[in-house]
């Protein structure tokens, strides 16, 4: 099955070729797949000035904030397409080995394994472990509700208006997609062996204010799913959410 690579960005055009570019590149992904969706005119001219033409196929204009980008990119694509989105400061994908992680070489493999999972559960999206730490890994593949952390995850395009998080959850827009479309599947499909290397709240993407962004996204979505989300405070003040369990 065909994909197509989509990664939004913000303020990383220094960053990008290093970090997602070279993980994608070096995993077998033809850059003729890669489009990189930037906020504005001002950032389509940055990135490209600095990022190697060779190493994407288009940069397109989009729209300001993860989750209206997030919008943006299901409506640029057709229906039925395969999208693989991946953040800007990816540096791995490490998969569960014994109690070790080892980088994944073959990430056009992964990519089209992941389609037939998709097909074969009848659903619609997959994710990937949300905390590197092979510790807590497993070495199973999930099809009730779990987290599908934005950092990489792919889906088969449909449009669909109730599918769309909300500006609200900013921050945690991708808690909202997955409670979405396991409400609209009755499943997410999760490879509990895989994760990602990535450095959280670094320069660029989302901004710096994350605790003020996550208490507002954590009691709107709270409000919103109050029978599958609960909020909970970690030591250093930052609002969290979990989600309840499912068979």
């Amino acid at each position: 099955m065909s994909y197509v690579i989509a990664i939004p960005s913000y303020n990383r055009a220094d960053t990008i070729a290093g970090k997602t570019l070279s993980c994608l590149l070096d995993g077998g992904v033809s850059p003729s797949r890669i489009t990189i969706f930037v906020a504005n005119k001002t950032q389509e001219k940055m990135y490209q000035s600095v990022v190697p033409r060779e190493m994407y196929k288009d940069i397109v204009v989009g729209k300001v904030g993860i989750a209206n980008q997030r919008k943006f990119i299901s409506h640029y694509y057709p229906v039925g397409t395969y999208i693989v989105s991946m953040d800007d400061d990816v540096e791995d994908l490490k998969m569960l080995r014994g109690d070790k992680l080892a980088t994944i070489r073959d990430l056009d493999g992964l990519f089209t394994r992941a389609y037939a999972v998709l097909k074969k559960e009848k659903l619609y999206i997959w994710g990937i472990y949300p905390v590197q730490n092979p510790f807590f890994m497993h070495n199973t593949t999930t099809t009730n509700l779990k987290f599908i952390i934005g950092v990489t995850f792919g889906y088969i395009n449909r449009r669909l208006k109730r599918l769309e998080p909300s500006p609200r959850a900013e921050g945690k827009e991708d808690y909202e997609q997955s409670i979405l479309y396991y409400k609209e599947d009755g499943g997410v499909v999760r490879f509990n062996n895989i994760t990602h290397k990535t450095k959280f709240n670094s320069v660029g993407g989302l901004g710096a204010d994350r605790q003020l962004m996550n208490k507002r996204a954590a009691e709107y979505l709270e409000s919103a799913y109050p029978d599958i989300v609960s909020i909970f405070h970690r030591k250093n003040g930052m609002t969290e959410i979990r989600l309840a369990r499912t068979a």
